[in-house]
């Protein structure tokens, strides 16, 4: 069985949230989707748990920390394609987001970051596969 990996967001507004990601193209999980968290499927071993913040409060001893003021993760997605990566960013902005950094164009590596509702930076990253070859 592959490692699958389950980023814990807290959220501000599930319903928000769920919208936004939605209009990304994304899915959730019913199963793991109630009042207080949805289950983002990002792919077949990723996936993003968006928990409402009095929820989130139940899995930590920290406070947690606002991500209007304070980064503590930068999500970073690989995509297929330069276009993949201007489409899911342009959506992303387009859906309410904010973008987070100016692009970033190496020429072999190409990526666009945005903010999404609650202020989590996200990357979007695209590397010519013949730059990752040894």
């Amino acid at each position: 069985m592959s490692t699958m990996i389950f980023v814990n967001l807290p959220v501000k507004d599930l319903e928000r949230s769920k919208t936004f990601f939605g209009k990304l193209g994304y899915s959730f999980n019913p199963q793991f989707t109630d009042e207080n968290a949805a289950c983002l499927v990002i792919s077949d071993t990723i996936f993003a748990m968006l928990l409402v913040e009095p929820f989130f409060r139940t899995f930590t001893k920290k406070e947690i920390a606002d991500p209007a003021t304070s980064t503590t993760v930068i999500i970073a997605l690989s995509a297929e394609s330069r276009e993949q990566v201007d489409d899911l960013a342009d959506r992303a902005l387009a859906a309410g987001g904010q973008p987070a950094m100016e692009p970033q164009d190496q020429g072999f590596m190409y990526g666009r970051s945005f903010l999404d509702p609650d202020g989590h930076q996200w990357e979007i990253i695209w590397m010519d596969p013949a730059a990752t070859q040894g």
